[in-house]
């Protein structure tokens, strides 16, 4: 078999194009939420809390589901999953125009569209990294933008198309829109496999397929062939026959009978030790995962990015009602506070992405600095009560969401490259939980105070307890974090099957 090169370039461009629109029409509208929300909590007279239980199921539950994402990406590959994930997200959207009741929302916005964003992610991201290696960094970066622009865009589009067509067209247009992923989907053609030979195998992988449990399967075969021989299937028709004299036919039939028995016995064998090799995966990779809970830095990190999802993302979707809140009139809004989120992320995530590839930074402690700064000026929240004030914050938000580029370096330095998909899926779970918690917190504290005051200063609390576990689990040295996992020791299962099972 032929092995599959990165091309770095050609037909990736387009792969990163149609990954940039992918992301641009799929989380357009999940991102800019909070201009839907004000709606709903006008349509169905629902509290905040429930209310905001939409937007944030939109945003976790791609996360949460991101290990079930990745195993259909990897069966199917990122054409498909994108094409039918269109679908999800169209459908959600239009459904979610015929909505009777918030209820519905969950299901139709929150579930169905948030399932279908987090396929679509997992699926751009999957195949732009096959098509790049040494460009891989800013192939991502590329793509990674589009939900920002998004964001930027469809936060004052939902907002016109609401005010020319009402809640219903606008959520109906915006599902019609995100059908030209399907156009996107069928540009993503899988990497062709290239003309070089294959890599040559380690030592590891050189062992035959026929070689791959374990070396005691002589004894135990021979276990299972004398347990069969003991069975009435055994002892029954065929050796009655035998008894009567040997013929042609009742040779041929006791031979039938042999072959069957050896094949039933190695095949039985074989589902034994397939058992045995599962469950010593599952034991190794909950002893990874032990491991990586013993590295105190990581620890600290899968407690800061929950803190900071439950505490940073409420303003991307409350942000328009805590303008309302404060009483701002409508005349001042110059520009929705969603969009200045929205391309003040974009920007962040830029510019934090080439600070951290300085090689005089640390980017765990630049990391660390984004969190405290956020926690700060979530606190100062409630003290804006103009549109200005909540634009320089809602700018100064943005910026430092744009954290999310560094997160993978951070992982990285922290555990190890060889650890970092292990590590960065557990992060991400517990990403997505924070999402789908947060707002509706939020909410509740609203609903109970009526005023977003006490809301945003425990939300500013969450990101600068997070922040400063963080800081104290570094400190005093970076070696903490800079020193490699022990590897396990490697476990070889050697086996032997017949070639004809």
């Amino acid at each position: 078999m032929e092995a599959k090169r990165s091309p770095d370039g050609g037909w990736g461009w387009v792969i990163v194009l149609v990954s940039f629109f992918t992301q641009f029409l799929c989380y357009g509208s999940p991102v800019a939420v909070g201009v839907l929300y004000i709606e709903w909590l006008d349509a169905f007279g629902e509290g905040k809390g429930k209310t905001a239980w939409v937007g944030s199921l939109a945003s976790g539950v791609g996360l949460l589901a991101s290990p079930i994402c990745s195993l259909c990406v990897s069966s199917f590959g990122a054409r498909p999953v994108t094409i039918f994930s269109g679908f999800m997200v169209a459908g959600g959207l239009m459904l979610s125009g015929f909505a009777p009741n918030i209820y519905f929302l969950f299901f139709s916005y929150g579930i169905v569209v948030g399932l279908g964003c987090g396929l679509l992610y997992t699926a751009t991201v999957t195949i732009t990294c096959q098509y790049f290696d040494s460009r891989r960094g800013l192939a991502l970066g590329l793509i990674s933008t589009g939900s920002s622009v998004g964001l930027f865009i469809y936060a004052a589009l939902q907002r016109l198309l609401i005010e020319l067509y009402g809640l219903d067209g606008c959520l109906l247009i915006v599902g019609a829109l995100a059908l030209n992923i399907l156009a996107c989907g069928s540009l993503m053609r899988p990497l062709q496999p290239s003309d070089g030979p294959v890599p040559e195998k380690t030592a590891l992988e050189n062992v035959p397929d026929r070689y791959s449990t374990y070396n005691e399967k002589e004894k135990n075969l021979e276990e299972n062939i004398n347990i069969l021989e003991k069975s009435p299937l055994a002892n029954g028709d065929w050796r009655q026959e035998s008894l009567l004299g040997k013929n042609p036919t009742t040779t041929a039939r006791t031979k039938e009978t042999e072959t069957y028995k050896k094949k039933v016995a190695e095949q039985t064998y074989f589902c034994k030790q397939l058992a045995k090799r599962k469950w010593q995966l599952y034991k190794n990779y909950c002893g990874e995962t032990v491991a990586l809970f013993k590295n105190k830095v990581f620890s600290a990190l899968f407690i800061a990015i929950f803190l900071f999802d439950v505490g940073g993302f409420p303003p991307s979707l409350l942000m328009e009602d805590v303008a309302r809140s404060s009483n701002v009139k409508e005349e001042e809004f110059t520009m929705p506070l969603i969009s200045i989120i929205g391309i003040m992320t974009a920007v962040g995530k830029l510019l934090l992405g080439i600070l951290a590839d300085l090689k005089w930074v640390n980017t765990l402690y630049l990391y660390i600095a984004t969190l405290i700064l956020m926690g700060l000026a979530l606190c100062a929240i409630p003290f804006a009560k103009s549109y200005v004030m909540l634009a320089i914050l809602s700018g100064i938000l943005g910026f430092l969401t744009g954290n999310w580029s560094i997160f993978p370096y951070v992982t990285t330095k922290t555990v190890g490259i060889e650890k970092l998909a292990h590590a960065y899926g557990i992060l991400m779970f517990f990403a997505g939980l924070g999402n789908s918690l947060g707002p509706p917190i939020v909410g509740w504290f609203y609903d109970w105070t009526q005023t977003y005051d006490i809301a945003f200063f425990f939300s500013g609390f969450c990101v600068l307890l997070g922040g400063f576990i963080l800081l104290l689990a570094s400190l005093p040295p970076w070696e903490t974090c800079n020193k490699q996992l022990p590897k396990p020791a490697p476990t070889t299962f050697l086996y032997k099957v017949a070639s004809n099972v």
